[in-house]
């Protein structure tokens, strides 16, 4: 750790003419008169909330902790962060940590009357409790060693720091403890020494500060990007988005897995997804179409890759000869997406990697197809039996997926041909497609599909009377926004992609 280095001309006029509309008039009483002979109280202190309710605009200029670099070195700053450490060297130094987003610099208070830094400001800074919201002005400067605590490789030599709100003295769960990989819990217990892990369930019920960790800071821009990816490929080849109702009167996709309620005292239900709507766009003549939105599903599944509500990226387009045309734009969409956190998004792979380190995802720059009786022949090959016709469980899939990967050097495929039997009642018979399908555009099959599904065909009549206007041949795909991160991710449970899950047991916070 660096001290200070000797005030100079520059940095101290440099300090001189930073703002100082926080004065010792905006301080509160009980500091002002605690530090009445401190002759530069008016320096550092807690703001009371008036003088933050939004009175004017200083024109002070804000820099972000995490473009502090080399560059900046001697210039004056302006940021704003959390405490993240606090550790007092004595009663004229301390060094403080403050992060922004993913962003960490180490701030240094040394007590100098040359530069308006008092023992007093260096307590004050030190009485801090961890995750308070900071203020601080402050010179830039390199220090001597590497610093490997913070992600910013400078130093910030203060010169105000004020308290722009208090967190309470005792945090539910330690900011620290949240973010620990499993080898670092591995490496203390070989040296007998015992950390606190820091459990699913309590993460959750605190996910306010969990998000904090610099692993979720990151998953959560990872997601961001997937789904900004997902709407501008298809932008690219002319879809339309659209939006569609998430209260409707019938099943979007048959079976007993949907939230009923009342609607104006009549029977509804939650969307399980966009589907009769996504169809109903292309009966209105507008081609390609996608979605991003939530889904609902009623499945009392508790496992790592199941909720009961999740946001869905889902497409729906016309198909003129073979469905394949569906297949090759979830090829062409899933590599542009998968390319794009590759290359775009290293800073936030390298970060959820130190905290779940996985290995890169594998795909191919034309996506493998196989159909649903070679996936079958390969597991059976393997010795693994299939009930004939029957869906794929997560064991089957895992173990299909294991071996793809060996013989054929990918984790990303298409598995199409799915049987009749474990799809929605909307699809034409074999010609299922990853969680899509060509769909059925004639009314008469479609109603009888839904019957044999169990669908009350006068819940969903408007979706099937659309079809009788004239519909064109069509298909889609659907994808949980969560799964795609999971997945990319090879993250253990899909509530690390959800910012706040629900699944069968949680519904708060």
């Amino acid at each position: 750790m660096s001290s200070e280095p000797p005030p100079t001309a520059a940095s101290a006029s440099a300090a001189d003419e930073l703002p100082a509309d926080l004065t010792a008039a905006t301080l509160s009483k009980k500091q002002q008169k605690k530090d009445a002979k401190d002759p530069f109280a008016a320096n550092y202190g807690d703001v009371p909330v008036e003088e933050i309710q939004s009175k004017a605009i200083s024109g002070r200029s804000w820099t972000k902790i995490g473009d502090l670099d080399d560059a900046a070195e001697g210039r004056s700053v302006l940021i704003r962060g959390a405490t993240q450490t606090i550790r007092p060297v004595s009663k004229k130094m301390a060094f403080v940590v403050l992060r922004q987003s993913m962003g960490t610099v180490q701030c240094v208070l040394v007590a100098n009357p040359d530069t308006g830094v008092s023992t007093q400001m260096v307590r004050f800074a030190t009485s801090l409790s961890k995750e308070s919201i900071v203020d601080v002005e402050g010179v830039v400067s390199l220090p001597k060693e590497p610093l490997k605590a913070t992600t910013q490789q400078v130093e910030v030599q203060v010169r105000k720091i004020y308290c722009i709100n208090r967190a309470i003295p005792t945090l539910p769960i330690n900011l620290e403890d949240a973010a620990r990989s499993e080898a670092e819990f591995e490496k203390a217990e070989q040296a007998g020494e015992k950390l606190v892990r820091v459990g699913q369930d309590t993460r959750l019920n605190y996910r306010a500060i969990d998000l904090r960790t610099p692993a979720n800071q990151a998953i959560f821009r990872i997601q961001c990007q997937v789904e900004n990816k997902f709407r501008e490929f298809l932008l690219s080849k002319d879809f339309v988005g659209i939006h569609t109702p998430k209260l409707i009167s019938g099943s979007s996709e048959g079976g007993a897995a949907v939230f009923k309620l009342l609607y104006n005292g009549q029977p509804a239900c939650l969307a399980q997804s966009p589907q009769l709507y996504k169809q109903m766009a292309i009966c209105g003549g507008y081609e390609r179409v996608f979605e991003v939105g939530p889904v609902f599903r009623a499945e009392n599944s508790n496992t790592h890759r199941h909720l009961c509500e999740f946001v869905g990226l889902d497409a729906e387009m016309e198909i003129k000869e073979h469905y394949f045309e569906v297949c090759d734009i979830i090829d062409g969409l899933f590599v542009s997406i998968f390319k794009h956190l590759t290359e775009n998004c290293k800073k936030e792979l390298e970060t959820i990697n130190r905290q779940y380190p996985f290995e890169p995802l594998q795909y191919l720059e034309k996506t493998l197809k196989l159909t649903y009786e070679e996936g079958i022949q390969m597991l059976k090959e393997a010795g693994i039996e299939i009930e004939p016709m029957g869906d794929l469980n997560t064991e089957a899939e895992k173990k299909l997926g294991r071996l793809v990967k060996e013989k054929y050097g990918t984790d990303f495929f298409i598995l199409y041909r799915y049987p009749l039997a474990v799809r929605p009642f909307y699809t034409m018979p074999c010609e299922e497609i990853i969680s899509g399908a060509q769909r059925i555009h004639t009314p008469e099959l479609l109603a009888k599909r839904a019957t044999e599904c169990g669908i009350d065909v006068s819940t969903i009549s408007a979706y099937i009377e659309s079809f009788s206007y004239g519909a064109p041949p069509h298909g889609g795909f659907g994808v949980g926004l969560e799964r795609v991160v999971m997945l990319f991710c090879a993250l253990n449970n899909i509530r690390k992609t959800s910012m706040f899950p629900r699944d069968p047991q949680r519904l708060v916070p």
